[in-house]
């Protein structure tokens, strides 16, 4: 299997949890991983250049590819955009022809890419633009809906993940993805910069409490197992009931 975002958070639980269980995993992040791994590729998802050169090292096939790495907030929004969907989504579009038929490939988002619905159009416009550059020219021009980035490429990565799985499943390949809440990762002690420890508490209800990352990655590995077989196109909130109780509010 592959992991990008193995330097820490959600994505260094999950591959550290997997290869636990003796599987084969290959890291890709742009800080190094403290993880025993077969193989660990340092790459900036920001950079086509670097993606293709860490891709050249790396031969299939594979089961599953697992989307974990991402900027916080507060960084320029084109960095954001181009780290948390349009190389994450050149990546995967270069990893599918190597993987096996039963394969999965599970995307992070966020329970803040919950309006992603409101702006519908205007994603899946960006969603059938296949070229990195091309992407990076549509985010220039959409700044108002981009704005910080983040919201923007957590609701992309929602709605790619729903085109890519009535792709991909004809070769029996299922994407999904996860919606997590508030979870205790340096990632948030980024958010926490810019967004008041208030607010992200209250994303944190009904539980009463912010998420851990082993927790994040149960889910994860769930979705990349065989176990999952007959789920695609899914995007499971792993929030403790946020957007449920949001849901019935409304």
């Amino acid at each position: 299997v592959i992991f990008t975002g193995c330097h820490s958070g959600i994505g260094h639980a999950a591959a550290r949890q997997l290869a636990g269980l003796g599987a084969e995993v290959h890291g890709l992040d742009w800080k190094p991983s403290d993880l025993s791994l077969r193989s660990f590729t340092q790459v900036d998802l920001r950079d086509p250049g670097q993606i293709t050169a860490a891709l050249t090292g790396l031969s299939g096939p594979f089961d599953a590819l697992f989307n974990c790495a991402g900027m916080p907030p507060g960084g320029p929004p084109l960095d954001v955009m181009k780290a948390n969907f349009l190389g994450m989504r050149l990546l995967t579009d270069r990893i599918l022809p190597q993987m096996r038929s039963g394969g999965a490939v599970v995307n992070v988002s966020s329970n803040g890419g919950m309006g992603w619905r409101g702006h519908l159009g205007e994603l899946l416009e960006l969603e059938s633009l296949q070229g990195f550059d091309e992407g990076v020219q549509w985010c220039e021009t959409h700044g108002d809906l981009v704005a910080e980035g983040y919201r923007c490429s957590k609701e992309a990565i929602i709605v790619w993940t729903f085109a890519s799985a009535a792709r991909n499943i004809a070769c029996g390949i299922r994407p999904n993805c996860t919606l997590p809440g508030a979870v205790q990762t340096p990632m948030l002690e980024e958010i926490e910069k810019t967004t008041p420890s208030a607010a992200i508490d209250v994303i944190a209800q009904p539980i009463g409490r912010r998420s851990s990352a082993d927790e994040q990655a149960a889910a994860l590995l769930f979705l990349g197992s065989p176990q999952a077989s007959y789920i695609n196109g899914a995007a499971l909130p792993v929030d403790g009931g946020f957007l449920s109780v949001m849901s019935v509010k409304s």
